[in-house]
């Protein structure tokens, strides 16, 4: 026969299950940075790009920058799309200025879009957003 708990331990057990579960369920929403490491000031780059990478979770564009290569985060597909941005437009030689936020590590070229600007043209990934 096996023994029964106590009504303590299995409170103890209910609350450690508990604790478990929303661990788990918040691990997606840790696992994506969103915007945690970015400055908060907005900047510009202009350059060319010499890569991309385009897909989910977003795109990554590698924009050469006064000769420093730069990984630009931008949206994710259906942002992108929403945005009126092609994955065409976003080929490698294609001269573009992206505004949003650099990293807040200054060692770390990395830059999250807000708004690219082709040919005169601003696609405006996040329009809730400065």
């Amino acid at each position: 026969m096996t023994p029964t708990p106590t009504p303590f331990l299995a409170h103890v057990f209910r609350l450690l299950a508990a604790a478990a579960f929303a661990v788990l369920v918040s691990l997606p929403a840790a696992a994506h940075h969103g915007w945690v490491w970015a400055e908060d000031v907005n900047s510009e780059l202009t350059g060319t790009i010499v890569a991309a990478k385009l897909g989910n979770p977003h795109g990554e564009l590698t924009l050469a920058v006064d000769g420093a290569n730069w990984i630009v985060e931008v949206g994710q597909p259906w942002r992108n799309e929403r945005a009126g941005l092609k994955d065409a437009m976003l080929a490698k030689g294609v001269k573009l200025t992206v505004s949003g936020h650099k990293h807040s590590d200054p060692k770390k070229k990395v830059f999250k879009a807000e708004r690219l600007v082709i040919d005169g043209k601003t696609y405006d990934l996040y329009p809730d957003r400065n």
